[in-house]
């Protein structure tokens, strides 16, 4: 996947993108991250991207111009364009799923209080938001996006299946983990997780996802009991304990 990242703070993107996971796939040639400053695209000589608003307001506003070349120098008009804003589409495992199909993409940063209109207008791209809440700029909700879509981009993850069974994808909120050593401060690792009965481990883990999403997430929790899944006998039964 080709990503291009617009942003007035190139600085910040860096850093993110060559760690962890994300160099990895970069390392491999999973994932190509293109980081382009739209400061250099002003034509204001004190290299300016921004104005006040027309209509007063407080703060300033993205021009034009320097966005626009900025877009056209990694010809958006071919890829998918996100804006990150917070009146965009709330980010969901839907949309996730969507653009780690795409095989390129491009992210517009925004900053101050926004972009000018027109700059949506023209290139009408997809305006996301990772929350309601209001960040300084859209670098680092687009770092979240990044993120989330390459883990689901195949031989990004070591294990294809791990995204599978973790949080909000597999429908329900993830089971408790543990890990040497078995006895800490007194607190004991589960004896069923010692035993290597794969199938208690199995349905000791579906019992506890069922706990926990329906004590802390119960929109999780009412739409997994509404959607149609496979499950035998046994996972049946447990599911039933949580209805009741």
């Amino acid at each position: 996947m080709d990503i291009d990242v617009l942003t007035l703070f190139p600085e910040m993107i860096g850093p993110v993108v060559g760690a962890s996971m994300l160099g990895r796939a970069a390392k491999n040639g999973i994932l190509s991250v293109n980081v382009v400053n739209i400061r250099d695209f002003t034509q204001n000589k004190h290299r300016k991207t921004d104005d006040t608003p027309f209509g007063g307001g407080a703060g300033m506003v993205m021009s034009a111009q320097p966005v626009f070349d900025a877009l056209r120098s990694v010809n958006a008009e071919q890829k998918r364009i996100l804006y990150m804003s917070p009146r965009g589409r709330k980010l969901d495992r839907q949309l996730i799923s969507d653009l780690s199909a795409e095989q390129k993409l491009v992210f517009l940063c925004g900053h101050y209080e926004g972009i000018d209109e027109r700059i949506i207008d023209y290139w009408q791209p997809e305006e996301v938001s990772i929350g309601d809440y209001i960040l300084t700029g859209g670098e680092l909700a687009a770092m979240v996006v990044i993120d989330a879509v390459a883990r689901l981009i195949p031989s990004v993850l070591g294990n294809a299946a791990s995204h599978e069974e973790e949080s909000v994808y597999s429908g329900l909120i993830e089971y408790p983990q543990y890990t040497k050593p078995r006895v800490y401060e007194g607190m004991e690792v589960p004896e069923v997780l010692l035993s290597g009965n794969h199938r208690q481990i199995h349905l000791w883990k579906f019992e506890k996802s069922c706990e926990i999403t329906k004590e802390r997430r119960p929109d999780l929790w009412q739409a997994f009991l509404k959607e149609e899944r496979e499950l035998d006998k046994e996972e049946k039964k447990i599911l039933q304990k949580f209805r009741d």
